[in-house]
């Protein structure tokens, strides 16, 4: 399908990926254990609302001693060997930018070591320089649900304000070494996921705090906090450099009209505004404060904390999009509950299909904050079937495909996009559920569930497909 050039000449075409869900290689190069590292795979589970995230202390020591469980994102698709080759696939399809991670445990294994691990500097630079070797543009994450687990054990995760400190130690380490070759930074990915999985989000577990709601308000404060600081380094150390923070998407819209539902959805969309609100306003809104109140939630605020937050506020805002949610009080007046929509299909875990709901929550983010917006994800999880060395994923380039027009509409209307990374180019291991097998990639990998398989990778046909977007910039669809 061919329409008019909408998209600028410099658009960033590309796609994303996260370091613990590709690299691999758990124990090279000096690398240590993270939050990531403590999922087991568990086949039997429901998929379609399963939620690992809840952790206690004792079952991360189970983890980090059990020989015998399958422990996916310590494998990955072994792209810590394989990124120069997997790059190569990238490049073929003419990515513009590449989104890829940094894992804390590589820089610092512990989180709170007083020199960063060579080793972990020198793979990143090879990586960095063969991204920029291709002709993409790097992206960097700093934090992707790779938390120390030392920062876990000894500190409690980011509850504990001295890893403020830490993690903001870290961030200014990758500025120093990587910002000459790095001009677009994301913080922490996702942030306000710390609802639906607070001990990736957080490092925080369960039975290490008196209030778990409460500290994991607290946790994104010292993470706003810590993002912040290093936004003033970055500012420093280059002006040119662009730091943004990240959501997911949560974007809920009523089950009808009645008042109840309409208020219900705004202050579920609050749950999420106001992490982008104090960093981009640089400072609380009147509605969280409230909200803390009728709960008793006491967090701790310091007066410096808000002076580092009032100066130095994003440059961009990053969005994660894969569905849209609807709320309904006859079900539940919880702000994070929601209900299916009886106007969308679902993939197979769960989620809502749901095309014209990126246009909405774009157009709603543009008009709250006027900065300049990344798509930093957006993809369909599925079942894929490799057949004749192939994958015929037909419902993969629809998906896509109908993603992009809303884009389209977003551009017309005036919305500073400017990049579009489409989530997993290569398939790799999923953040929720711990498959292999729920693939987003355009790029086929021979691995199953529990890591069998060559490793081979195979072209899925939405990589012609992705190929011919990128080169006519969006005309062809």
């Amino acid at each position: 399908m061919s329409e008019k050039n909408i998209f600028p000449s410099n658009f960033l075409w590309g796609g994303a990926v996260a370091a613990d869900q590709i690299e691999g290689a758990c124990f090279e190069g000096g690398k240590g254990l993270t939050t990531s590292d403590m999922f087991i795979y568990q086949p039997d589970a429901n998929h379609a609302s399963l939620n690992t995230s809840n952790m206690t202390k004792q079952q991360v020591i189970n983890a980090i001693n059990d020989q015998k469980g399958y422990y996916p994102k310590r494998h990955g698709i072994d792209f810590y060997h394989t990124y120069k080759s997997d790059l190569q696939y990238l490049k073929k399809m003419g990515f513009k930018t590449f989104r890829f991670s940094i894992n804390w445990g590589r820089i610092f294994p512990n989180g709170d070591e007083a020199e960063p691990n060579q080793a972990g500097l020198d793979f990143y630079d090879r990586l960095i320089d063969e991204v920029i070797a291709d002709g993409m543009e790097p992206i960097v994450t700093m934090l992707h649900y790779e938390i120390p687990i030392n920062i876990t054990l000894k500190y409690g995760g980011f509850n504990n304000r001295q890893v403020i400190d830490l993690f903001t130690k870290y961030g200014e380490t990758l500025l120093e070494h990587f910002g000459h070759k790095v001009r677009y930074w994301i913080v922490i990915n996702q942030i306000n996921l710390v609802h639906i999985e607070p001990f990736n989000s957080t490092g925080i577990c369960v039975d290490q705090v008196d209030n778990f709601e409460e500290a994991k308000f607290q946790a994104i404060h010292n993470q706003m906090v810590a993002s912040a600081r290093i936004v003033k380094k970055a500012h420093e150390l280059d002006p040119d450099l662009q730091i943004g923070t990240m959501l997911a998407d949560l974007t809920a819209y009523p089950q009808d009209s009645n008042p109840d539902n309409v208020l219900l959805a705004m202050h579920h969309n609050q749950m999420s505004y106001y992490m982008t609100d104090v960093q981009f306003r640089g400072y609380y809104p009147g509605y969280i404060l409230h909200y803390f109140k009728q709960h008793n939630y006491h967090l701790d605020i310091t007066d410096q904390d808000r002076k580092v937050l009032q100066g130095n506020t994003m440059d961009f805002l990053a969005i994660s999009y894969y569905f849209s949610q609807m709320v309904d009080v006859k079900k539940s007046t919880d702000y994070l509950a929601t209900a299916p929509n009886p106007y969308l299909k679902d993939n197979p875990w769960g989620w809502a299909i749901d095309p014209k709901g990126l246009y909405n929550c774009l157009s709603q983010y543009w008009d709250r904050y006027q900065k300049p917006i990344m798509i930093a994800e957006n993809g369909l999880g599925m079942y894929d079937k490799l057949e004749n060395g192939t994958v015929n994923d037909d419902y993969r380039i629809e998906y896509l495909r109908e993603h992009i027009k809303q884009l389209k509409r977003c551009l017309e209307d005036g919305i500073d996009i400017f990049a579009y990374c489409a989530w997993g180019p290569i398939d790799l291991v999923s953040s929720s559920s711990q498959e292999m097998e729920k693939r987003y990639g355009f790029v086929y990998v021979d691995y199953d569930n529990w890591g069998r398989g060559t490793g081979k990778r195979y072209l899925k046909k939405s990589f012609a497909w992705y190929q011919k977007v990128i080169a006519t910039n969006g005309r062809e669809i």
